[in-house]
């Protein structure tokens, strides 16, 4: 019987139009804006100024304190400005916009990273590894872009006794970890080697849903006279790949409210972060390009497309053949957690897992209707809250109250809002409520 997590869930159509494309490249701009919050965290300081040279690869910004991340340059090239530059969600954020000559683009074809041979890596420390990862600035890749390098460092007193390595892929349309665990099961098997080695840990799990055959059977052959490394198929079900409800499905162990998965014992690293702590630590290759799904039931040509950070969204869509003309709706992300942009001109950054291209008959709202009290939200939150209780203590300001029940809890997944039969809005009430709490919070520390 395959494992899952045992509170709320759902089961949504899955769109997964691109589960069968390989990854393609797309060339890197000659024109890049980097933005200096790509993590959650401080925002990272500039290294750089007007006119200068930078070389691909190179610190750009530097991490501003430990929840921090470096960022990097993915192109040689010259600092054209450093300034303000919105996202895609329409906020003002700092950037650096670097240009490349034909003499920069030249360079970067013929000049790549030098890879640590076998020798340098057996001599690595864990300690090593922890700041390979830091300064190449990996963040976790499933979207939460929480630095890696925290996560391997456990507060003092706790220890890991289980690794999971996050392949679920649960969001309706997304494949770019679909596409990575088919065309890359060594490097990501090698990138979870190295976090074992980080942090002492001598058991790891690949969790993969079942709806992934395909790269079940691929990671289990290549890991094959392995050791440790073990690959366990789940339950197709929303949100399998939330970092709470994973553990609960892999371990049976449940993280308590307001704890984090180091209080059981488990680190949780994305297939994705895996991935690129092996370009890290063996390539020498910064957290320059992601992988990523562009799709929609409309879009002429959907896929999977490893990215440049820093190249304009707008790039990345007509690479998949451009926005068809009934699109009501553009969001980054999976249609359930992912949110809806306001520009296709702001930057690839390193929490773009998908775009989402929404026809215009399903990006509007439903009718609203009064909540009937039918507990379906509570019955489908996987946090067991009460999401119908949430939204109107929201309404009404009530942020102590909010507090009391639990609202900084939620993993905004969608559950609620998906399976309310009177089209009631939950998540985007929960979501400003939790936001209004944690400003509360933060006013009292």
């Amino acid at each position: 019987m395959l494992k899952t997590f045992k509170k709320g869930g759902i089961h949504v159509p899955e769109y997964k139009l691109t589960a069968e494309k390989p990854i393609v490249d797309i060339p890197a701009p000659r024109e890049v804006v980097v933005t200096f919050s790509q993590h959650i965290g401080a925002m990272a300081v500039c290294d750089v100024k007007p006119g200068d040279h930078v070389v691909k690869g190179q610190i750009i910004a530097k991490a501003n304190g430990v929840v921090s991340a470096n960022i990097h340059t993915p192109i040689s090239g010259k600092v054209k400005t450093i300034g303000k530059w919105k996202t895609a969600f329409g906020y003002p954020c700092d950037t650096v916009t670097i240009v490349a000559s034909d003499e920069d683009v030249q360079y970067d074809a013929e000049h790549g990273f030098e890879p640590r041979t076998e020798e340098e890596i057996k001599a690595l420390t864990p300690e090593d590894i922890k700041e390979i990862v830091a300064d190449a600035g990996v963040v976790g890749l499933g979207g939460a872009t929480f630095p890696t390098k925290v996560k391997l460092c456990p507060p003092p007193g706790m220890h890991a006794d289980i690794l999971i390595i996050n392949g679920a892929e649960c969001e309706p349309f997304l494949t770019n970890d679909h596409a990575l665990m088919l065309a890359c099961p060594d490097e990501i098997i090698e990138g979870v080697k190295y976090i074992m080695r980080a942090t002492g840990v001598n058991r790891a799990v690949i969790g993969v849903e079942d709806n992934k055959r395909d790269a079940i059977c691929n990671l289990e052959k290549h890991l094959e006279g392995e050791s440790g490394i073990s690959v366990m198929p789940l339950k197709t079900k929303y949100p399998q790949g939330g970092e709470k409800q994973l553990i609960k499905a892999v371990t049976g162990k449940e993280v308590p409210n307001g704890a984090l998965p180091i209080s059981v014992g488990a680190i949780v690293q994305n297939v994705g972060t895996a991935y690129a702590i092996y370009r890290a630590v063996k390539l020498r290759e910064p957290l320059i390009s992601r992988i990523l799904t562009v799709s929609g039931k409309h879009v002429q040509s959907p896929g999977n497309f490893r990215v440049f950070l820093g190249t304009p969204l707008k790039t990345v869509i007509e690479a998949a053949g451009g926005i068809p003309e009934d699109t009501g709706k553009i969001i980054l992300g999976g249609p359930m957690m992912g949110k809806a942009i306001v520009s296709i001109d702001a930057p690839t950054i390193k929490g773009v897992s998908g775009v989402v291209l929404i026809p215009e008959d399903e990006a509007r709202r439903t009718q609203e209707n009064p909540c009937i009290r039918c507990g379906a939200c509570v019955e489908a939150c996987p946090m067991g809250l009460e999401p119908y209780m949430l939204m109107p203590l929201t309404e009404n300001g009530e942020w102590e109250m909010l507090n009391e029940h639990g609202v900084r809890n939620c993993i905004e997944c969608g559950c609620c809002a998906y399976s309310c039969p009177s089209n009631r809005p939950l998540l985007d009430f929960i979501r400003l409520g939790k936001f209004k709490v944690n400003e509360m919070m933060r006013k009292k520390s």
